[in-house]
């Protein structure tokens, strides 16, 4: 008896679905960004929000729970209501978090239902401008001449910036000194104060002062130079070679939100990520506009949670 019970509730769900996904959304959506309002993240979340209010003509709010390496924010996310209301901002860092620590309060796959990647970003080997140098090899020249002298900022134990930057200590045989700071945001704000010598800043968070000449872009660390800097070549270009560190931004809800509403979300993201102007923006961003299928998105997710267990494993970074 309770189990044609179970069966007549799970067709009652089931019908119940479409409706509620006809009448979605029904009040103001939440987007997640586990950072600091200011950075890639942010800036990114802000982007799409603002295309969501006024093609669905409800209200997003952009909840910033910066902290633990983006964990905080995960956190509170994979534990929100799976109504379709609460969405979850991620970066590359959400699929190095899995090898970093070795206790997280949530599953980075199992714990998220993909929507879409939103972009591809690059990380820009930024120094103060008054550091003597304006190309990659000069740097790493002056660098060796000063072992361990010079610090370099990142958004955290872990983060992608961390890690590229090791990438290219280890690849140049360089040394230098790490300074995590809590966020791109402050990472940044020093190395504009001179604070620090350099960083390798997220595209996005980069782009303004490097054009206001604020900070001096030596080289990016993606295989193509990017739109917004197109005179700055790649680190593997300008003499570091094979060396290739890009990084993602993408959307996901927690697990369990009605397969209707994820498809709903994808088609209004994916349609709003490839509108002309938006495509211009994130190209001028710093960012390379690119959407996926929910399913594309989900093994794309798995693959960079194995591509990244390599790097961490190589460069002993832990996090306990």
């Amino acid at each position: 008896m309770r189990y044609l019970q179970g069966i007549a509730i799970l067709f009652i769900v089931a019908a119940g679905a479409p409706v509620f996904a006809q009448n979605y959304p029904a009040k103001p959506l939440r987007i997640v960004v586990p950072f600091p309002a200011g950075g890639t993240s942010d800036i990114l979340a802000r982007a799409v929000g603002q295309k969501l209010t006024e093609e669905w003509k409800q209200q997003v709010v952009i909840d910033n729970r910066p902290g633990a390496g983006a964990n905080i924010g995960a956190e509170i996310s994979a534990k929100s209501p799976a109504d379709g209301y609460n969405l979850f901002l991620i970066s590359t860092i959400h699929c190095i978090n899995p090898s970093l620590y070795s206790k997280l309060a949530y599953d980075p796959i199992r714990d998220f239902a993909p929507v879409t990647l939103v972009a591809e970003t690059s990380q820009v080997l930024a120094v103060h401008p008054s550091l003597p140098v304006k190309t990659v090899k000069e740097f790493i020249a002056y660098a060796k001449a000063r072992p361990g002298q010079l610090n370099y900022s990142s958004a955290g134990n872990g983060s992608q910036p961390h890690l590229t930057a090791e990438m290219f200590k280890t690849q140049t045989g360089i040394s230098y000194m790490h300074v995590p700071y809590k966020g791109a945001p402050p990472a940044m704000v020093d190395l504009l104060a001179g604070q620090v010598a350099l960083t390798f800043a997220t595209a996005p968070s980069a782009v303004p002062h490097v054009k206001s000449g604020k900070i001096r872009a030596l080289g990016v660390s993606t295989a193509k130079r990017i739109t917004a800097l197109p005179d700055v070549p790649t680190i593997a270009e300008a003499g570091v070679s094979g060396f290739e560190a890009s990084g993602s931004n993408g959307l996901v809800v927690p697990a369990g939100v009605p397969a209707a509403i994820v498809e709903r979300l994808n088609a209004t993201i994916v349609k709003i990520v490839n509108e002309p102007a938006m495509r211009k923006y994130l190209s001028e961003q710093g960012a390379d506009p690119r959407t996926m299928t929910t399913a594309e998105y989900g093994d794309y997710l798995k693959s960079e949670v194995a591509k990244w267990a390599k790097v961490v494993k190589a460069s002993g970074a832990k996090i306990d």
